[in-house]
Protein backbone atom coordinates (compact mmCIF):
# COMPACT_ATOMS: atom_id res chain seq x y z
CA UNK A 1 0.00 0.00 0.00
CA UNK A 2 1.53 3.42 -0.69
CA UNK A 3 2.24 5.95 2.43
CA UNK A 4 0.11 8.98 2.48
CA UNK A 5 1.49 11.68 0.51
CA UNK A 6 3.25 15.11 1.95
CA UNK A 7 1.65 18.17 -0.06
CA UNK A 8 4.39 18.85 -2.73
CA UNK A 9 6.96 21.35 -2.74
CA UNK A 10 8.57 21.52 -6.40
CA UNK A 11 12.16 21.71 -6.42
CA UNK A 12 11.89 24.34 -9.49
CA UNK A 13 12.53 27.84 -8.82
CA UNK A 14 9.31 30.49 -9.27
CA UNK A 15 11.26 31.99 -11.99
CA UNK A 16 11.55 28.70 -14.25
CA UNK A 17 7.80 28.42 -14.41
CA UNK A 18 6.79 30.46 -17.80
CA UNK A 19 9.56 27.62 -19.24
CA UNK A 20 7.97 25.00 -17.71
CA UNK A 21 4.40 26.05 -18.82
CA UNK A 22 5.60 26.09 -22.44
CA UNK A 23 7.61 22.68 -21.98
CA UNK A 24 4.22 21.59 -20.79
CA UNK A 25 1.68 22.51 -23.70
CA UNK A 26 1.16 19.67 -25.71
CA UNK A 27 2.98 19.22 -29.41
CA UNK A 28 3.41 16.61 -31.80
CA UNK A 29 6.33 13.64 -31.44
CA UNK A 30 9.49 14.00 -33.25
CA UNK A 31 9.28 11.04 -34.77
CA UNK A 32 7.62 10.66 -38.24
CA UNK A 33 3.75 11.03 -37.81
CA UNK A 34 2.96 7.74 -39.18
CA UNK A 35 3.81 6.22 -35.86
CA UNK A 36 1.36 8.50 -33.92
CA UNK A 37 -1.72 5.93 -35.43
CA UNK A 38 0.47 3.27 -34.95
CA UNK A 39 -0.44 0.02 -33.17
CA UNK A 40 0.16 0.41 -29.76
CA UNK A 41 2.32 -2.68 -29.13
CA UNK A 42 6.02 -1.53 -30.05
CA UNK A 43 5.00 -0.08 -33.50
CA UNK A 44 7.70 2.27 -32.88
CA UNK A 45 11.00 1.41 -35.24
CA UNK A 46 14.07 0.57 -32.91
CA UNK A 47 15.69 2.58 -35.59
CA UNK A 48 13.46 5.42 -33.87
CA UNK A 49 13.60 4.58 -30.34
CA UNK A 50 16.21 7.62 -29.67
CA UNK A 51 14.55 9.87 -31.83
CA UNK A 52 14.73 13.15 -29.54
CA UNK A 53 11.61 14.38 -27.73
CA UNK A 54 11.07 17.55 -25.96
CA UNK A 55 9.85 16.75 -22.29
CA UNK A 56 6.35 16.87 -21.35
CA UNK A 57 4.44 16.75 -18.10
CA UNK A 58 2.21 13.79 -17.60
CA UNK A 59 0.55 15.00 -14.90
CA UNK A 60 1.49 17.18 -11.41
CA UNK A 61 5.16 16.17 -10.57
CA UNK A 62 5.44 13.39 -12.76
CA UNK A 63 7.44 13.89 -16.46
CA UNK A 64 7.94 12.32 -19.56
CA UNK A 65 11.95 12.92 -20.25
CA UNK A 66 12.75 9.82 -22.55
CA UNK A 67 13.54 9.95 -26.13
CA UNK A 68 10.33 9.20 -28.51
CA UNK A 69 10.77 4.96 -28.73
CA UNK A 70 11.81 4.40 -25.11
CA UNK A 71 10.31 5.66 -22.01
CA UNK A 72 12.46 7.71 -19.07
CA UNK A 73 9.78 8.86 -16.21
CA UNK A 74 10.79 11.65 -13.69
CA UNK A 75 9.22 12.41 -10.53
CA UNK A 76 9.86 15.55 -8.58
CA UNK A 77 9.47 14.82 -4.89
CA UNK A 78 10.39 18.13 -3.64
CA UNK A 79 13.24 16.72 -1.84
CA UNK A 80 15.04 15.84 -5.62
CA UNK A 81 14.24 13.39 -8.53
CA UNK A 82 13.37 10.12 -9.30
CA UNK A 83 14.00 9.04 -12.71
CA UNK A 84 12.67 5.93 -14.12
CA UNK A 85 14.99 4.12 -16.40
CA UNK A 86 18.16 5.22 -18.66
CA UNK A 87 16.62 4.13 -22.50
CA UNK A 88 20.13 3.17 -24.40
CA UNK A 89 23.71 4.18 -23.66
CA UNK A 90 22.57 6.85 -26.36
CA UNK A 91 19.73 7.57 -24.31
CA UNK A 92 22.00 9.08 -21.47
CA UNK A 93 22.54 12.18 -23.11
CA UNK A 94 18.71 13.00 -24.89
CA UNK A 95 17.45 12.40 -20.94
CA UNK A 96 19.97 14.67 -19.37
CA UNK A 97 19.13 17.47 -21.98
CA UNK A 98 15.50 17.38 -21.01
CA UNK A 99 16.01 17.29 -17.60
CA UNK A 100 17.85 20.59 -17.75
CA UNK A 101 15.54 22.04 -20.19
CA UNK A 102 12.98 21.85 -17.25
CA UNK A 103 15.33 23.98 -15.19
CA UNK A 104 16.54 21.28 -12.74
CA UNK A 105 19.95 20.38 -12.57
CA UNK A 106 21.13 16.16 -13.16
CA UNK A 107 22.53 16.61 -9.24
CA UNK A 108 19.01 16.84 -8.54
CA UNK A 109 18.63 13.84 -9.80
CA UNK A 110 18.39 11.47 -6.45
CA UNK A 111 17.33 7.93 -7.67
CA UNK A 112 17.13 6.06 -10.49
CA UNK A 113 15.21 3.47 -10.98
CA UNK A 114 14.58 0.31 -12.89
CA UNK A 115 11.97 -1.38 -14.94
CA UNK A 116 14.19 -4.19 -16.12
CA UNK A 117 17.79 -4.52 -16.91
CA UNK A 118 18.22 -5.24 -20.72
CA UNK A 119 20.11 -2.34 -23.00
CA UNK A 120 16.88 -0.11 -23.83
CA UNK A 121 16.35 0.85 -20.61
CA UNK A 122 19.27 0.25 -18.52
CA UNK A 123 21.83 0.85 -21.12
CA UNK A 124 22.03 4.61 -20.10
CA UNK A 125 21.98 4.30 -16.10
CA UNK A 126 25.56 4.13 -15.46
CA UNK A 127 26.43 7.63 -17.59
CA UNK A 128 22.96 9.34 -15.40
CA UNK A 129 24.09 7.56 -12.19
CA UNK A 130 27.84 9.10 -13.17
CA UNK A 131 27.00 12.29 -13.94
CA UNK A 132 23.90 12.96 -10.75
CA UNK A 133 25.64 11.21 -8.46
CA UNK A 134 22.37 9.22 -8.07
CA UNK A 135 21.61 6.35 -5.85
CA UNK A 136 19.85 3.38 -8.53
CA UNK A 137 17.41 1.03 -7.14
CA UNK A 138 16.42 -2.33 -8.62
CA UNK A 139 15.29 -5.70 -7.73
CA UNK A 140 17.53 -8.44 -6.47
CA UNK A 141 17.59 -10.09 -10.17
CA UNK A 142 17.92 -6.36 -11.60
CA UNK A 143 21.01 -5.68 -9.72
CA UNK A 144 22.73 -9.07 -10.74
CA UNK A 145 21.68 -7.89 -14.45
CA UNK A 146 22.89 -4.56 -14.05
CA UNK A 147 26.27 -5.23 -12.61
CA UNK A 148 26.54 -7.57 -15.66
CA UNK A 149 25.90 -5.42 -18.09
CA UNK A 150 23.10 -7.01 -19.45
CA UNK A 151 24.88 -10.10 -20.01
CA UNK A 152 22.71 -12.61 -17.58
CA UNK A 153 22.59 -16.32 -18.41
CA UNK A 154 19.01 -16.66 -16.83
CA UNK A 155 17.56 -13.80 -19.06
CA UNK A 156 15.62 -15.47 -21.58
CA UNK A 157 16.89 -13.33 -24.24
CA UNK A 158 20.17 -14.36 -23.34
CA UNK A 159 22.91 -13.83 -25.78
CA UNK A 160 20.37 -12.23 -28.21
CA UNK A 161 20.25 -8.47 -26.62
CA UNK A 162 23.41 -6.01 -26.43
CA UNK A 163 25.59 -5.79 -23.78
CA UNK A 164 26.09 -1.82 -22.03
CA UNK A 165 28.24 -0.49 -19.43
CA UNK A 166 27.68 -2.10 -16.36
CA UNK A 167 26.01 -0.77 -13.09
CA UNK A 168 27.36 -0.98 -9.80
CA UNK A 169 26.48 -0.15 -6.43
CA UNK A 170 22.76 -0.96 -6.71
CA UNK A 171 19.98 -0.38 -3.73
CA UNK A 172 17.95 -3.68 -3.92
CA UNK A 173 14.19 -3.10 -3.13
CA UNK A 174 12.32 -5.76 -1.76
CA UNK A 175 8.95 -6.92 -3.55
CA UNK A 176 6.33 -4.91 -1.59
CA UNK A 177 8.07 -2.64 -0.47
CA UNK A 178 7.90 1.18 -0.15
CA UNK A 179 10.77 3.63 -0.45
CA UNK A 180 9.77 7.39 0.57
CA UNK A 181 11.71 10.21 -1.38
CA UNK A 182 10.56 13.64 -0.46
CA UNK A 183 6.74 13.63 -0.38
CA UNK A 184 6.57 10.64 -2.49
CA UNK A 185 5.99 6.97 -1.99
CA UNK A 186 7.28 4.54 -4.33
CA UNK A 187 6.55 0.74 -4.45
CA UNK A 188 7.73 -1.96 -5.66
CA UNK A 189 6.53 -4.55 -7.52
CA UNK A 190 8.47 -7.77 -8.70
CA UNK A 191 6.73 -8.86 -12.09
CA UNK A 192 9.35 -11.34 -13.60
CA UNK A 193 8.64 -13.11 -16.83
CA UNK A 194 10.20 -10.31 -19.37
CA UNK A 195 13.41 -10.52 -17.62
CA UNK A 196 14.31 -12.36 -13.99
CA UNK A 197 14.60 -9.37 -12.69
CA UNK A 198 11.12 -7.29 -14.13
CA UNK A 199 10.04 -4.63 -11.63
CA UNK A 200 6.98 -2.38 -11.91
CA UNK A 201 6.96 0.89 -9.79
CA UNK A 202 3.76 3.02 -8.37
CA UNK A 203 3.22 5.83 -7.25
CA UNK A 204 0.62 8.59 -6.19
CA UNK A 205 1.09 12.46 -8.32
CA UNK A 206 -1.29 15.30 -7.51
CA UNK A 207 -2.04 18.50 -9.04
CA UNK A 208 -5.09 21.07 -8.64
CA UNK A 209 -6.31 19.01 -4.92
CA UNK A 210 -6.45 15.77 -7.56
CA UNK A 211 -4.14 12.68 -6.60
CA UNK A 212 -3.87 9.99 -9.56
CA UNK A 213 -2.71 6.55 -9.20
CA UNK A 214 0.57 6.34 -11.63
CA UNK A 215 1.62 2.71 -12.82
CA UNK A 216 4.85 2.46 -14.55
CA UNK A 217 4.26 -1.36 -15.38
CA UNK A 218 6.94 -3.60 -16.34
CA UNK A 219 7.35 -5.29 -20.82
CA UNK A 220 5.05 -8.58 -20.31
CA UNK A 221 6.36 -9.92 -24.01
CA UNK A 222 7.17 -13.08 -23.73
CA UNK A 223 10.59 -13.48 -25.78
CA UNK A 224 13.24 -15.26 -26.18
CA UNK A 225 16.81 -15.97 -28.11
CA UNK A 226 16.59 -18.25 -30.43
CA UNK A 227 16.02 -22.03 -29.47
CA UNK A 228 15.15 -20.38 -26.06
CA UNK A 229 11.54 -22.19 -24.77
CA UNK A 230 9.57 -21.02 -22.45
CA UNK A 231 7.51 -24.52 -22.09
CA UNK A 232 10.81 -26.19 -20.70
CA UNK A 233 10.45 -23.59 -18.03
CA UNK A 234 7.33 -24.27 -16.21
CA UNK A 235 8.64 -21.81 -12.69
CA UNK A 236 9.08 -19.47 -15.04
CA UNK A 237 5.77 -19.72 -16.30
CA UNK A 238 4.22 -19.40 -13.20
CA UNK A 239 6.19 -16.93 -12.29
CA UNK A 240 4.98 -15.36 -15.50
CA UNK A 241 1.42 -15.62 -15.39
CA UNK A 242 1.95 -14.52 -11.13
CA UNK A 243 3.44 -11.14 -12.80
CA UNK A 244 0.33 -10.64 -15.03
CA UNK A 245 -1.81 -11.16 -12.16
CA UNK A 246 0.16 -8.31 -10.17
CA UNK A 247 0.00 -6.06 -13.03
CA UNK A 248 -3.46 -6.32 -13.79
CA UNK A 249 -4.10 -5.66 -10.12
CA UNK A 250 -1.87 -2.52 -9.49
CA UNK A 251 -3.28 0.88 -8.59
CA UNK A 252 -3.63 1.60 -11.77
CA UNK A 253 -5.29 5.64 -12.97
CA UNK A 254 -2.41 5.94 -15.73
CA UNK A 255 -0.72 3.59 -16.84
CA UNK A 256 2.45 4.38 -18.27
CA UNK A 257 5.61 1.57 -19.51
CA UNK A 258 8.88 0.89 -20.54
CA UNK A 259 7.82 1.02 -24.32
CA UNK A 260 5.32 3.79 -24.84
CA UNK A 261 3.80 2.57 -27.98
CA UNK A 262 3.10 -0.36 -25.68
CA UNK A 263 0.30 1.48 -24.05
CA UNK A 264 -0.40 3.51 -26.76
CA UNK A 265 0.89 6.58 -24.53
CA UNK A 266 1.37 9.07 -27.63
CA UNK A 267 -2.26 8.40 -28.50
CA UNK A 268 -3.65 9.46 -25.70
CA UNK A 269 -1.26 12.40 -24.76
CA UNK A 270 -2.39 13.44 -28.40
CA UNK A 271 -6.58 13.15 -27.02
CA UNK A 272 -5.65 15.86 -23.95
CA UNK A 273 -7.24 19.44 -24.35
CA UNK A 274 -4.18 20.64 -22.28
CA UNK A 275 -0.52 19.61 -21.07
CA UNK A 276 -1.37 19.42 -17.64
CA UNK A 277 -4.81 17.76 -18.26
CA UNK A 278 -6.17 13.94 -16.58
CA UNK A 279 -8.26 13.59 -19.69
CA UNK A 280 -6.91 11.17 -21.95
CA UNK A 281 -5.04 9.61 -19.68
CA UNK A 282 -6.65 8.16 -17.32
CA UNK A 283 -8.10 5.13 -17.58
CA UNK A 284 -8.64 2.75 -14.47
CA UNK A 285 -8.72 -0.45 -17.08
CA UNK A 286 -5.74 0.19 -18.40
CA UNK A 287 -3.93 -2.50 -16.67
CA UNK A 288 -6.00 -5.07 -16.85
CA UNK A 289 -6.02 -4.53 -20.13
CA UNK A 290 -2.39 -4.69 -20.95
CA UNK A 291 -2.14 -7.49 -18.11
CA UNK A 292 -4.62 -9.51 -20.68
CA UNK A 293 -3.10 -8.39 -23.70
CA UNK A 294 -0.16 -9.98 -22.27
CA UNK A 295 -1.82 -13.44 -21.17
CA UNK A 296 -2.75 -14.06 -24.68
CA UNK A 297 0.76 -13.15 -25.70
CA UNK A 298 1.84 -15.60 -23.57
CA UNK A 299 -0.62 -18.16 -24.59
CA UNK A 300 0.50 -17.90 -28.17
CA UNK A 301 3.77 -18.65 -27.73
CA UNK A 302 3.12 -21.32 -25.36
CA UNK A 303 1.36 -22.92 -28.44
CA UNK A 304 3.41 -22.01 -30.62
CA UNK A 305 6.30 -24.02 -28.97
CA UNK A 306 4.12 -27.17 -27.95
CA UNK A 307 3.42 -27.03 -32.26
CA UNK A 308 6.96 -26.93 -32.95
CA UNK A 309 7.89 -23.29 -33.26
CA UNK A 310 8.67 -20.31 -30.70
CA UNK A 311 9.31 -18.17 -33.21
CA UNK A 312 9.02 -14.32 -31.24
CA UNK A 313 5.79 -13.21 -32.13
CA UNK A 314 7.04 -9.95 -31.33
CA UNK A 315 10.17 -7.70 -30.66
CA UNK A 316 12.08 -6.02 -29.42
Amino acid sequence: MLLALRPWTPLMPLHLLVGLALASAPFPPAAPAAHATSAPRHGIDRKDWNLPHRPLRIYGNTWYVGPYGLSSILVDTGRGLALFDGGLPASASVIEANIRTLGFRMRDVKWILNSHAHADHAGGIAALKRDSGAQVLASADGRREMALGGADRDDPQYGDTPGYPPVWDVRVVRDGEVVQLGGVAFTAHYTPGHTPGSTSWTWNSCADGRCLRMAYADSLTAIGAPGFRFSDHPDRVNAFRQAIATVADLPCDVLLTPHPDASGFWQRVARRPSGNAAAGLVDAAACSAYAATAAEGLNARLADERAGGGKDRLRP
